[in-house]
């Protein structure tokens, strides 16, 4: 028999790139997505409307803070394997909404982990972690599975109970429960709130337009930054292997805000000159003629209360176990990004 997955999340980055994998795969695909009253499907609706899948995709209505939809929906299924990619996930967001935070980020993987307990079922649980779990150690320090665990936002500590719970369930019960560390990975289906795609959606309007100005906040922060196609792979992975344990996904490289523009305009061919510290920082467009044009400026309210400065991730163990290798680097990452940007701009400008 196929074997039948539950994606929790489904209509988000990861949601949508594991769903076209698993079905590659040849599993039978459910999602869980939320009631709301707009259309928030657009990065499965190929798959959804592709007739060849009408026998292998179905979506379910539930969300994590409510127990009994999500009850319903894995006692009807019954799933080989559960990956639990819903979240509250934008840390900025998770400061202003604490506690929905909490409740999806952290005991929505409770919920799920109690569903299976009390079902007895032999399902699979992945549980979606993420490089917040950690504190800034310096600027040479690599994180693995052992590293301290110190996080510095409601979404990081949310995060760091469902890292727990899930490995509380895993000790105590016998359940398969394991949990993907991921560190900042990005892709053209990136929300239009984090910091690499506002980047490259400003930037494709803007080479088509000329217009705009880019606000940012701290621009120094660094991280490591991989492609979203290569780490649902490993989530998958995870689960293939004989005892459930937690694994790092990460590409062992760190860069800054500030990196990813400079490396970004220079794909485009936009000439930056930046000038003056702090809050008074500025990039001008000097493409045409030196002719100084105000391009980025940095505005106060994109700072957290609290921001780690610097992630970066060792992937020493999935390399050795998952036999991972990721098949994007940051400037193909990148690339990969402004490309559908501009594309999809054009299709709107144009049409």
């Amino acid at each position: 028999m196929k074997k039948r997955a539950l994606i929790t999340g489904i209509t988000g980055q990861d949601g949508s790139y594991l769903a076209e994998f698993l079905l590659k795969k040849n599993y039978i695909v459910h999602g869980i997505k939320r009631k709301s009253s707009s259309f928030n499907t657009n990065r499965i609706d190929h798959i959804f409307e592709n007739p060849k899948y009408k026998s292998k995709f179905y979506l379910h209505y539930g969300d994590l803070t409510d127990s009994d939809s999500i009850f319903k929906i894995i006692n009807k299924v019954r799933p080989n394997e559960i990956y639990n990619l819903g979240a509250q996930s934008h840390v900025g967001v998770s400061f202003e909404t604490p506690l929905y935070t909490a409740e999806v980020s952290g005991l929505g993987s409770l919920r799920i982990l109690e569903i299976i307990r009390f079902l007895k079922l032999k399902t699979k649980f992945y549980q979606a972690t993420t490089s917040e779990l950690f504190g800034e150690k310096g600027k040479k320090v690599r994180f693995n599975e052992k590293s301290e665990l110190n996080p510095k936002s409601p979404y990081g500590v949310s995060k760091l109970f469902a890292h727990h719970i899930t490995k509380v369930y895993r000790e105590s019960y016998g359940i398969y429960a394991a949990s993907g560390i991921l560190f900042n990975h990005e892709s053209p289906r990136r929300g239009e709130t984090f910091v690499t795609r506002k980047i490259t959606m400003f930037l494709a309007k803007y080479i088509l337009t000329g217009k705009g100005i880019l606000k940012l906040g701290n621009i120094y922060a660094k991280r490591d930054w991989g492609h979203a196609k290569d780490y649902v792979e490993m989530q998958w992975r995870i689960l293939q292997q004989k005892k459930p344990d937690d694994y790092v996904i990460s590409t062992d490289n760190t860069y800054s805000v500030k990196e990813f523009i400079n490396l970004a305009c220079k794909i485009l061919k936009i000439r930056l000159l930046w000038t003056g510290k702090g809050l008074n920082e500025k990039a001008y467009d000097i493409t045409i003629n030196n002719k100084k044009k105000l391009f980025i400026k940095i505005d106060k309210k994109y700072f957290r209360p609290l921001d780690i400065n610097y992630l970066r991730g060792d992937y020493s163990k999935a390399k050795k176990i998952l036999k991972y290798r990721p098949k994007y680097d940051f400037k193909s990452l990148v690339y990969d990004m402004l490309t559908s940007d501009i594309n999809s701009q054009k299709k709107q400008i144009y049409k």
